[in-house]
């Protein structure tokens, strides 16, 4: 169980004075709160972080303030007057002196007595916001801040800027994060201290105070020693979690395959091509893996046709071999049906019985289908989701492969693993977005990684142009010559349906377009069609009988159309780089030249001009993916964020590849001199875990 020293840290935000239920669930609204937690707490207000602050430390007397600058003031009060009765529109005004001069307080839609009760005539009050001038007279508005002489320590002169939400102000969450500060303990240190002292940082209680309590402008800045502090203890935590369970994999007693290597040698004379290099040395890691002790749990990224599932293919046949079972699980239906038709005319070759599996299967195909698995007639299940469910039972599952990692969380991984008879299966994981090393290393920590860098021979260049949107005319003329060639073409939109709030082009307006320029030839899919309805798109534009398939980005992942050889993105402005890549990879498979044409509305950004003119110059998936990384500034590149995927609360910080590197080297040094964090570091590191919510890891040592 969690230590008893942190329950504080764990109780409801509604432990905090001020904090009722409707202030629950404006925080609720404000706060990140993480997966499966249900109600804002404790160290949520912790780790919501200052945007800004605002400086109330000039206390000028009334002859030297500043109009327009924010100041406190020490004032006497001398007299209210309210607004007249019956008109509302006038304010109530405070007339109150110093020594050098008067100030008037003014407040509009204000309750009387409220205000008589904040300002009593003859009192001596401390009052802070924005001075102005009004005519020849000052004035303050609305103050921010009234105290008495002795409520003066709680005025913050140094005042966070918070992210708000509408109801809930910014005094309050000051005050609610103060007394989240003052409810953390003293805790035992985890950080080496010469590491500490080489780069200035405080401790832990003394970073979290400095950062909402703080004593100067720079402490809130995210490159301070004190917010850089509170990263770098996130990253070591994250690290240090995916390593513990890395550890943990590998001491697992995993299912040694080995096979003779005949069915891998057929599914190779039956391909039309050499493997390339990357795939022969992924090939050889994985095998290794499958041969040893431990459960294989390995990460094969590669680019758009970079022949992923070839590999994955000789993988499972790897099991088979062996005498057992694979599975091939993708996120979409679309990728399942991709994956069944790319495999099945080299299984044939090979004598592999495969099957499919999704949710459209039913009834007395389904019982079919499940009644082969479960006696070991079927060698290869392919499918979606529908995997998981309980009726789905293998002879003998021994790998189980995973296209497309991030859309799935790793619950789905395990649920997956637990099939096999001993829940000892081994487990690949593929990925066609190229991940720059620093992500790598925060979403996929606990894999070990195999790397395909080359396409396979036959994969021909795409030219990629990027032109204005008043050239469409000319691009719909080379596309009508391109069609007299026999040329197929996708067009992609970036929304389904236009709106008065927006000016992009709509997939159906276009499609409308097309279709009076180019008549039945042209199609339309999208994501609110029928799975029958994608299909019979799909079959049509695979045929050819469809010449022009204008469609959302439903055709990002999993669409394989050899003939298609020209990839038109409407607004490509408006896609990221990765998404715009991914796009491209769709044509480019066949024997004819490929373009890819990047519309875009003018004038371009300067990120966005970066983006495009990055797509002309190379097609280079990993280089793309650093790129992307570099322009979002370590914003989510695997898409929209996942279930599975760590989201960091703290550590978008300047200079986070220097400090993940660092914690990922940290993480390796401790495991390898106390694996189990037995240790006086070590019993500090698992505190760490706790405050990071790192369960599973938590879970791992715990069992220890």
């Amino acid at each position: 169980m969690r230590p008893s020293f942190l329950n504080p840290l764990f109780a409801s935000a509604q432990t905090i004075s001020g904090i009722g239920p409707r202030f629950i669930l404006l925080l609720k609204k404000c706060l990140a709160l993480p997966p499966g937690v249900a109600e804002p707490r404790v160290i949520d207000l912790l780790w919501h972080m200052p945007t800004g602050i605002i400086d109330r430390r000039a206390e000028p007397q009334l002859a030297s303030a500043v109009p327009g600058s924010i100041v406190t003031l020490q004032l006497r009060v001398l007299k209210h007057k309210p607004a007249p009765r019956g008109n509302r529109k006038a304010p109530h005004k405070v007339t109150c002196e110093d020594d050098t001069g008067r100030i008037d307080l003014v407040f509009f839609h204000a309750e009387r007595k409220f205000i008589e009760k904040q300002l009593p005539e003859g009192e001596i009050r401390f009052v802070s916001g924005r001075i102005e001038r009004y005519g020849e007279a000052l004035q303050m508005a609305h103050p921010d801040y009234i105290v008495a002489p002795e409520a003066r320590d709680d005025l913050p002169m140094l005042e966070p800027v918070y992210p708000l939400t509408a109801g809930l102000s910014g005094k309050i969450m000051v005050k609610a994060a103060r007394q989240a500060v003052d409810r953390v303990p003293e805790l035992p240190e985890w950080q080496e201290s010469r590491w500490l002292e080489a780069r200035g940082w405080p401790a832990f209680k003394t970073a979290i105070n400095r950062i909402h309590r703080p004593l100067d402008a720079p402490d809130v800045s995210n490159g301070a020693g004190p917010w850089q502090r509170l990263a770098y203890d996130e990253l070591l935590a994250g690290q240090l979690a995916f390593a513990l369970v890395r550890q943990n994999m590998k001491a697992e007693r995993g299912r040694r395959l080995a096979g003779k290597g005949d069915i891998r040698q057929k599914i190779a004379d039956a391909l039309p091509f050499k493997l390339t290099g990357s795939q022969q040395t992924a090939l050889a890691e994985i095998s290794d893996d499958l041969a040893a002790s431990h459960r294989m749990l390995r990460l094969l990224q590669g680019d758009v046709g970079s022949g992923k599932t070839v590999v994955a293919l000789m993988t499972m046949a790897v099991a088979i071999e062996a005498g057992a079972q694979a599975a091939l699980m993708a996120p979409t239906e679309v990728l399942a049906r991709q994956h069944q038709e790319t495999i099945a005319p080299l299984a044939e070759a090979a004598g592999l019985r495969i099957a499919l599996l999704t949710g459209r299967e039913k009834g007395k195909v389904r019982d079919a289908i499940l009644e082969r698995l479960a006696s070991g007639e079927t060698d290869i299940l392919i499918g979606t989701h529908a995997l998981f469910q309980s009726d789905v039972v293998f002879k003998d599952l021994a790998l189980a492969v995973i296209d497309e990692q991030h859309r799935f969380g790793v619950h789905q991984r395990l649920a997956l693993q637990a099939k096999g008879a001993n829940n000892d299966t081994n487990v690949l994981v593929m990925t066609a977005t190229p991940i720059p090393r620093t992500l790598l290393m925060t979403h996929y920590g606990d894999l070990d990684v195999s790397k395909l860098t080359e396409k396979p021979a036959g994969r021909k260049p795409i030219t990629t142009k990027a032109l204005p949107l008043e050239s469409l005319e000319r691009l719909v003329e080379r596309i009508r010559a391109q069609l007299a060639e026999g040329a197929q073409v996708y067009w992609v939109c970036p929304l389904i349906e236009s709106s008065e709030l927006t000016d992009l082009a709509a997939a159906e307006e276009r499609f409308a377009h097309l279709r009076q320029i180019f008549g039945e030839g042209v199609g339309l899919l999208h994501g609110a069609l029928s799975a029958k309805e994608k299909d019979e798109t799909m079959a049509a534009f695979a045929e050819g009988t469809i010449k022009i398939l204008v469609a959302t980005t439903v055709i990002e992942v999993g669409v394989n159309v050899p003939n298609a050889n020209i990839m038109v993105i409407e607004h490509a402005e408006r896609f990221g780089l990765a998404q715009l890549h991914q796009l491209r990879g769709r044509v480019g498979r066949g024997s004819r030249e490929s373009f890819c044409m990047l519309v875009y509305k003018a004038p371009l950004g300067e990120t966005a001009g970066q983006r495009l003119k990055m797509m002309e110059e190379t097609e280079d998936g990993f280089k793309i993916a650093e790129k992307d990384l570099e322009l979002r500034g370590g914003g989510e590149i695997l898409g929209a964020r996942q279930s599975g995927a760590p989201g960091f609360r703290v550590a978008e910080v300047p200079g986070y590849d220097t400090l993940l590197a660092a914690a990922s080297d940290d993480a390796a040094l401790i495991l390898g001199s106390d694996p189990n964090l037995t240790s006086p570091r070590g019993q500090a590191l698992r505190t760490l875990l706790y405050v990071f919510e790192c369960d599973e890891a938590v879970r791992l040592f715990r069992a220890a």
